[in-house]
């Protein structure tokens, strides 16, 4: 039987990979500017917290969607390909959120940005294929530090620009970085030769019921702080919810390649990496989104009264640490072992959101507590997804892994819709200003959550050191 190999790659310039660093970084940018300017946004588009909280985390959700079938296509028809496209629908988002009068037209503008975060993976595997291997191990590096980097920058300059232009110009000025950078690697980029078809297909039927069930849940938690004024809307919901997640539990058991592996979930493990991860990202997301309220509360309340430009520079400590946390939890991992990680972490975090909770009378106490959650964070979810990966079968990895990711989303979405619903909850009549008391509670809850991870750390193996 005569095989017939696919013609070699052929190799990419400097300047190639440097288009891909400027799409790494139009890409951070575009992905970070809700943050900072999220109480900004709420005032102009009349949201509630939980309305706020959900505008955070649907480009997220959209993201663990698309990136395994971005990099199932991307092995298929070739990276660049599905790479090229992809951007489209995100430049396509980023001129929605641009022009949006309201907050439905600003919703759809980030499902369609949530394409960017399949984009990331798909770069890697042009990188990949043209490159030799060591080579290809600093492109990557590159490229992921150029992406954090672009994060920061859109931290620091959401702000002025929101504030100084408009918030329109905000989602339009990193759209534009991102649509002038595509069109650079369309043109400089080499073409990838397309890997073998994948037999099993992509489980669409999984996808849209995962789809679904997460919507439902962000919109069940959106709705539950007006229980008393929409009892059978969230009633409806929740039976909405059951039956999505049944229906993909069923799915995912019968066909031949789950987007998720259910059966895994049985494995020690996995299981136990997945509750963690949640736990930490309910933590993290809980005070991602608290941090930004508070610091906006008007001064003659119990706040700082800081704007769009303050905000930024204020969480930029935050993304900092962010950025070290991975190479750290990378080395602490390598040397100490997962479980000491995880662990450190996990007491890290509580300890951080804890103290938010009781002291946060001066700038410099939240600064530092959100930076500390930051740290704890990318230790967590490194040493627990490294310690994944080096405890299943080689073949397995990827699914181990996505399981991971998976949980790492939703447990960012119900933290953020969580402290959502908590300010939306305890807004006096007659004020737009939550009390004070529901950020307290909000960080305590997070806490004690995170401090409960700690009963799983000690039933955890010691992961691989050196």
């Amino acid at each position: 039987m005569t095989t017939i190999s696919a013609p070699p790659a052929v190799p990419i310039s400097k300047i190639a990979i440097g288009a891909l660093g400027m799409l790494a970084i139009a890409c951070g940018a575009l992905e970070s500017v809700v943050t900072p300017t999220l109480p900004l946004l709420q005032r102009e588009l009349d949201m509630t917290p939980a309305e706020g909280a959900l505008l955070s985390i649907v480009l997220l959700i959209t993201g663990a969607l698309i990136t395994p079938v971005a990099g199932k296509f991307g092995d298929r028809y070739g990276g660049k390909r599905v790479l090229v496209r992809l951007m489209a629908v995100v430049s396509a988002g980023g001129l929605v959120s641009a022009l949006a009068p309201n907050l439905p037209v600003l919703l759809l503008g980030q499902v369609l940005q949530g394409a960017m975060v399949g984009a990331l993976p798909l770069s890697f595997i042009v990188v990949r294929k043209h490159l030799p291997e060591e080579r290809a191990k600093v492109a990557i590096g590159v490229v992921s530090g150029l992406f954090v980097g672009g994060t920061m920058a859109g931290t620091l300059a959401a702000g002025p620009v929101a504030e100084g232009l408009s918030r329109h110009w905000m989602f339009a000025l990193p759209t534009i970085a991102v649509t002038a950078s595509v069109l650079l690697v369309s043109r400089l980029m080499p073409d990838d030769p397309p890997g073998r078809p994948d037999d099993a297909g992509i489980d669409w039927p999984g996808l849209l019921l995962l789809g679904g069930a997460l919507v439902t849940l962000m919109l069940t938690l959106a709705v539950a702080p007006d229980i008393a004024a929409q009892p059978l809307v969230l009633a409806a919901l929740v039976l909405l919810l059951a039956a999505f997640v049944a229906g993909w539990a069923a799915v995912e058991r019968r066909v031949s390649a789950p987007l998720i592996d259910l059966h895994m979930l049985a494995r020690p493990a996995v299981w136990k990496s997945c509750v963690l991860t949640f736990v930490i990202c309910v933590g993290t997301a809980v005070a991602v989104y608290l941090v930004p309220q508070l610091l906006a509360v008007p001064t003659d309340a119990y706040g700082f009264g800081a704007g769009a430009t303050q905000i930024g520079f204020f969480l930029l400590p935050g993304a900092v640490m962010a950025s070290l946390a991975g190479p750290l939890g990378g080395l602490g991992t390598r040397y100490f072992g997962s479980r000491a990680v995880v662990t450190s972490g996990a007491v890290l975090m509580a300890v951080s959101l804890l103290g938010l909770a009781a002291v946060h009378t001066e700038v410099w106490h939240i600064v530092v507590g959100k930076a500390l959650v930051a740290l704890a964070n990318g230790l967590c979810v490194t040493a627990m997804v490294t310690g994944t990966a080096t405890s299943v079968e080689q073949s397995d990895t990827g699914i181990a892994t996505g399981l991971v990711l998976v949980t790492r989303v939703v447990g960012f979405a119900v933290g953020a819709q969580l402290g959502g619903a908590l300010l939306t909850a305890q807004i006096p009549s007659g004020s737009d200003v939550p009390a004070e008391s529901a950020f307290v509670t909000g960080f305590v809850i997070a806490g004690a959550v995170t401090a409960l991870s700690l009963l799983v750390t000690r039933t955890m193996s010691e992961g691989t050191k050196k």
